[in-house]
């Protein structure tokens, strides 16, 4: 598996090193940056020591309700023409794309469409639901919780295999499936959590054949009212072609040498729906949890059901709706993580310090390597600047 993993990121970096189309880099924040923020500095010294030694790139957006607004990017949004990284460039939010999906979940469910105590059958087409086994058993709040046991389509040898060797060759929610069909649960559904993929893929399905198209919905009923001017996502292949995105990169060989593969996380990224998909700018990602956080998408009693975190193995609260809860050394933050094969980020809201984060980088962190490692020493080091 790690020689196909090395020779599928060389073919990669050697035919599709190409970044995308940094079109429309004047854009319009939507935001007023507080250039005054008590932090800036502090947090520009940690963007810049580690996009200097580590990270290709990295970019963040920092809301506090006594300071307002700060954002900043440091390194290179393209290693091999130096063009730097901006506060206009889109980052992949990659997981934290769920968050958006229950949140359309949760409309769902208040315009009486949908009842998460039923069965998935009850609205997934048999097309999908012959993939799952005993898909009778599942409920919706299993998919949204993570309580379903459903495999993992993303573990699937064959599919990462595929995935890698055909980079510029795009993949739909079945094909996904298809990698699970005939695989027992991995535990009787609701008896416990396990995080999954494939649930909110499945969610993206649900949501389709309830509405047409989820990601217009989605476009709808959050991107809209928020004004997210710079937040993209549609239910086809092309809605990133031209965007003003960084080029991705992957420390394959963990040999600190990361090498461009931006071909393989766009088609990778424009291929998966529902636990993925969404780009954006800092401050947009910043701007949607904040409206969510403040009660512009969904009423108390959603917003309740959103956070009804279910616990761990440990006992200890873990995941709500597309929402995880964080302990960050007794302080509680809510939010989510996400990592792809050519990028890596975070959004969170830290309710003690009534303070909203988010940070990207556009190096891949989903494998690990010691330049993942250092990603998540700059998330770290941010937080504890900001907990300060």
């Amino acid at each position: 598996m790690k020689k196909i993993l090395i020779t599928g990121a060389f073919i990669i970096n050697a035919i599709f090193s190409n970044a995308q189309n940094n079109t429309g880099r004047d854009c319009n924040l939507g935001i007023t940056i507080n250039n005054s923020y008590s932090k800036a500095q502090v947090l520009d010294s940690l963007l810049q020591q580690y996009t200097t030694n580590a990270l290709p790139g990295a970019a963040m957006a920092v809301y506090t309700e006594q300071e307002g607004w700060w954002a900043s990017a440091k390194g290179y949004a393209n290693l091999e023409n130096k063009s730097p990284m901006e506060n206009c460039n889109l980052q992949y939010l990659q997981s934290v794309s769920k968050t958006y999906i229950a949140v359309a979940m949760l409309k769902l469910k208040e315009q009486g469409k949908i009842d998460f105590d039923d069965p998935i059958t009850k609205y997934l087409p048999v097309r999908y639901s012959k993939y799952v086994k005993d898909a009778e058993k599942i409920t919706v709040r299993m998919l949204l919780n993570h309580r379903s046991g459903i495999p993992e389509y993303n573990s699937n040898p064959g599919f990462v295999a595929s995935v890698l060797m055909h980079p510029a060759s795009y993949f739909t929610g079945e094909d996904c499936l298809k990698t699970i069909d005939g695989e027992d649960l991995q535990f009787e559904p609701g008896s416990k959590y396990k995080y999954a993929n494939t649930n909110y893929l499945l969610l993206s399905l649900i949501a389709d054949s309830i509405t047409g198209d989820h990601a217009a919905f989605i476009k709808k009923i959050i991107f809209e009212p928020l004004g997210l001017g710079n937040t993209y996502y549609a239910n086809n292949h092309s809605y990133l072609n031209g965007l003003n995105l960084p080029a991705s990169y992957w420390d394959v060989l963990n040999e600190n040498r990361p090498v461009n593969l931006t071909r393989l996380q766009v088609v990778s990224v424009a291929s998966s729906k529902g636990d993925d998909g969404i780009v954006c700018t800092p401050a947009d990602a910043v701007k949607f949890l904040k409206g969510l956080m403040e009660g512009k998408l969904l009423s108390p009693a959603l917003m309740k059901e959103m956070f009804d975190f279910v616990k761990d193995e440990k006992g200890n609260d873990k995941y709500g709706m597309g929402m995880f809860y964080f302990d960050l050394g007794g302080i509680t933050a809510y939010g989510h993580g996400g990592g792809g094969i050519g990028a890596g980020c975070g959004l969170l809201y830290i309710p003690s310090h009534k303070t909203y984060l988010f940070v990207s980088t556009n190096l891949g962190v989903i494998a690990g390597g010691n330049l993942a490692e250092k990603a998540d020493e700059l998330k770290n080091k941010i937080l504890l600047s900001l907990l300060q």
